[in-house]
């Protein structure tokens, strides 16, 4: 069994092994709910330097753990029983893993309060995560084709972006539930 920093960076690398490992490990849904609360802090802490506060750090993490629980479960429901393949067995659990180490890359959002840099960073890191994501879910979802994963991902991802604008909206945070509720 990996450690949990061997996780991250497996995950991180892409490694398939290691989202197999942590789909099928089910004490690693809190390591998993870690990932994604550390992720949420470094962007929060990246966001400093564009003017976010202590206030955008608690609603960024608080968001990020939300959006991720809600993104897992559309993600089960499109990939099981919308766009299943034959081989297609998972469960919430799983993809909360998965998904959770996903977020990995994450951690290098802490640089976009770089100057200059900042935005090139974020940029990096989002198509990273979006990429990490994808394999997560191909994974999780026993799926053989990438451009299913693709599909499922973009679809569970704008459901999820919508369901955070509109509890955003609720708590009166107007449009900002998409941003701080999503962990790419």
């Amino acid at each position: 069994m990996q450690s949990f920093i061997n996780r991250m960076l497996g995950a991180a690398k892409l490694d398939v092994a290691t989202y197999e490992e942590v789909e099928h490990d089910h004490s690693a849904t809190g390591q998993a709910a870690l990932v994604v609360a550390l992720a949420s802090l470094a962007a929060g802490i990246g966001a400093l330097g564009a003017g976010g506060g202590l206030s955008f750090l608690v609603i960024a993490t608080v968001g990020a753990l939300l959006g991720w629980l809600i993104w897992a479960a559309i993600i089960w429901f499109v990939g099981t029983k919308l766009l299943p393949q034959r081989q297609t067995e998972a469960n919430i659990g799983q993809l909360l893993r998965t998904m959770g180490f996903a977020a990995s890359p994450g951690l290098l959002r802490i640089f976009e309060i770089l100057p200059l840099i900042g935005g090139l960073i974020a940029l990096i890191v989002a198509i990273w995560m979006l990429v990490t994501m994808i394999v997560a879910i191909r994974q999780a979802l026993d799926y053989d084709n990438t451009l299913r994963a693709v599909g499922v991902c973009v679809v569970g991802w704008v459901i999820q972006l919508v369901i955070m604008w509109l509890i955003g909206g609720l708590v009166g945070f107007g449009d900002a539930g998409p941003v701080t509720g999503s962990t790419i």
